[in-house]
């Protein structure tokens, strides 16, 4: 009789965390490697798991993959690792148990670290060495991203028979940090042919209990849970556990309650764990129907805070729009930021960006000079937000207090590293890329946070995105704005652009896309300004014509102005009958210079609709 026939007829005790006793017992290494120096204290364990009443048994896999066993020079020994660790759980099992072989997920917050592609191959390499070793099944475990899981499942399913157990991990109860509600995701791993489906890791016993009652029974596949000890305290450097196993011989019948038929343990847990749940369940019956609890999510729009105007996106679609950015100052004091967002609003912008601490050089915060122009000035702000300083805690607070200051227009951006700025030695977080940080707000205007617990309102945000059209390949630019769209951008800011010839490719580049595009124009102030930006600062290319044009000037900071504002039009007349959306990049607080630019574009408007009149 096979695994998947006893789950037909009786529940099945699974073992609990090897991590935790290797750990207990002193080991602070590379526990995978393990299973090739210090086989026998793997094999102690098993049979400790086994003896304790465990029918399931998993290989010592977890991290055996390329990508982790790098942390620690072990990539070239991903097969023998893995080859060893199937080796010492079946000599352990004896055919005592069944033995599966672990996977286990490789994306956390961050997406962009490790992608697909490399989750493809560093998949493939470990399940085809565990399949040809003979595992009865494969076990993939703590997978918190469901784009992952249910990418390696497709390729494990493809190319076994074997059954296949899928876990997903939660940060909240009853639903995955996309949003996706547990039951929604457990049915889309059994439509893709996981045998069994479940829960590991992360939650103890009384939340994952909780998130298996929103849970029906499933229609062919079976469900398990791994729940953890409890939640982890921290002591003199040390992670560690407080439940005891009396409590798991509690909670047993109530797992089998909701529907478990394979029941075993994750973080924290240890032999006597297992033994507690196998004597609560000494009555094998699982059970065949149960009431499931739906819960209600309550998420509003507020009604207390009112959304901006029209959003951005769509004044760009339907007319000229012009936004300005005027960076907060480096130093206390505000009143000529004032006069400059002032003059600007009375040009007739449509929006004031507010740069978050670019070039990794601190300014006062842009949140809080948001809030002020706002409310003392009706200018509309727009906000730029880095992934550069804060981690995903702090980004999630920020968005909140966004939302809640009234503040609806922002820009996702990744942001220049820390070590271009005043201060190199401070830490670049990133916990998200800018894709992720996109996906993030979508969220939010979907009511959820990061980790799918619901917020109480939608967010309102308009999501903006950056556009480097400064690049050799612009086709590959092109594609990393549509891969901004799919993750939820509305709209897009471009670096500064210096050449008429570079926005008509970006126009041919992206006239497919209905996404609206503000092209990003700043008026050069001197001849050391031109050879710094085109030299020094990411992302901006400027012409050899440009350079020369400036360089003529000498050292006329009159002159040099005039003919900074004089290039600049010649690229906004450029972009005039292309784009709709005008970014003007108010250079060194020079704001004399971007007001003479915004008239100079309403000019140009009102001239073109007077044209259209007469000729009309």
């Amino acid at each position: 009789m096979g695994l998947l026939d006893e789950l037909k007829e009786r529940i099945l005790i699974a073992d609990g965390a090897m991590g935790t006793l290797l750990y207990s017992h002193g080991i602070d290494r590379c526990f995978e490697e393990l299973n090739l120096s210090n086989p026998d204290e793997i094999v102690h364990i098993h049979e400790a798991y086994i003896a304790a009443g465990a029918d399931v048994i998993q290989t010592n896999t977890y991290g055996a993959n390329y990508v982790k066993l790098a942390r620690y020079g072990l990539e070239d020994e991903v097969p023998a690792i893995n080859r060893a660790a199937v080796r010492l759980a079946k000599q352990a099992a004896n055919g005592r148990a069944y033995v599966l072989g672990t996977i286990g997920g490789l994306r956390t917050l961050n997406k962009s670290v490790v992608t697909l592609e490399e989750v493809k191959r560093t998949f493939r390499e470990q399940l085809f060495v565990l399949l040809a070793e003979g595992v009865d099944g494969v076990l993939l475990e703590t997978y918190y991203d469901l784009e992952e899981l249910e990418t390696v499942l497709a390729i494990a399913r493809k190319e076994t028979d074997l059954p296949i157990i899928a876990h997903v991990s939660l940060h909240e109860v009853g639903v995955l940090q996309d949003g996706t509600p547990l039951a929604d995701a457990l049915a889309r791993l059994e439509a893709l042919g996981a045998d069994v489906v479940g829960l590991n890791c992360r939650l103890g016993p009384y939340h994952m209990l909780r998130s298996l009652e929103e849970v029906p029974l499933p229609k062919q596949a079976f469900l398990s849970a791994y729940p953890n000890a409890s939640l982890p305290d921290y002591r003199d450097g040390r992670l560690v556990y407080e439940t005891n196993a009396e409590y798991f011989e509690e909670t047993a019948k109530a797992f089998r309650d909701q529907g478990v038929r394979l029941i075993g343990g994750c973080c924290g847990t240890t032999p006597k764990h297992i033994e507690a749940m196998a004597k609560a369940l000494s009555d094998r019956t699982p059970v065949t129907e149960k009431t499931v609890k739906r819960r209600a999510i309550s998420v509003s729009v507020s009604a207390d805070i009112p959304s901006a105007a029209t959003p951005l996106p769509e004044l760009a679609r339907t007319r000229r729009s012009v936004i300005v950015e005027l960076d907060p100052p480096k130093k206390l004091g505000i009143d000529k930021f004032l006069a400059g967002a002032k003059a600007l609003h009375d040009a007739g912008i449509d929006a004031l960006t507010l740069a978050d601490n670019s070039l990794a050089t601190p300014r006062i915060s842009n949140a809080a000079v948001a809030t002020i122009i706002k409310e003392r000035l009706g200018v509309r702000p727009l906000v730029h937000i880095t992934c550069r300083d804060r981690n995903l805690i702090g980004l999630q607070s920020h968005l909140m207090g966004l939302h809640t200051l009234g503040i609806t227009d922002v820009l996702a951006i990744t942001g220049d590293p820390s070590k271009i700025g005043d201060f190199p030695g401070a830490t670049s977080v990133y916990d998200l890329s800018s894709f992720d940080l996109i996906r993030l707000i979508r969220q939010f205007n979907e009511g959820l946070s990061y980790s799918g617990k619901p917020l109480g309102q939608k967010t309102n945000f308009s999501i903006g995105a950056a556009f480097n059209p400064n690049v050799r390949h612009l086709d590959k630019a092109v594609e990393r704005m549509e891969k901004k769209i799919q993750c939820g951008a509305h709209y897009f800011l471009t670096q500064p652009v210096y050449s008429e010839e570079k926005i008509v490719q970006m126009y041919e580049a992206t006239k497919h896309l209905d996404t609206p595009i503000y092209i990003g124009i700043m008026p050069l102030v001197s001849a050391r300004n031109a050879e710094f930006l085109h030299h020094e600062v990411p992302g901006i290319t400027l012409s050899d014509e440009i350079r020369a044009r400036m360089a003529a000037c000498g050292g006329d900071p009159v002159q040099a102005a005039r003919e900074g504002i004089a290039i600049a039009k010649s690229l906004i007349d450029a972009a005039f009958d292309l784009f709709n959306g005008i970014y003007l990049i108010t250079p060194f607080l020079r704001y004399d210079m971007t007001v003479e630019l915004v008239r100079y574009i309403h000019e140009k408007e009102a001239a073109a609709k007077e044209r259209k009149v007469v000729h009309g």
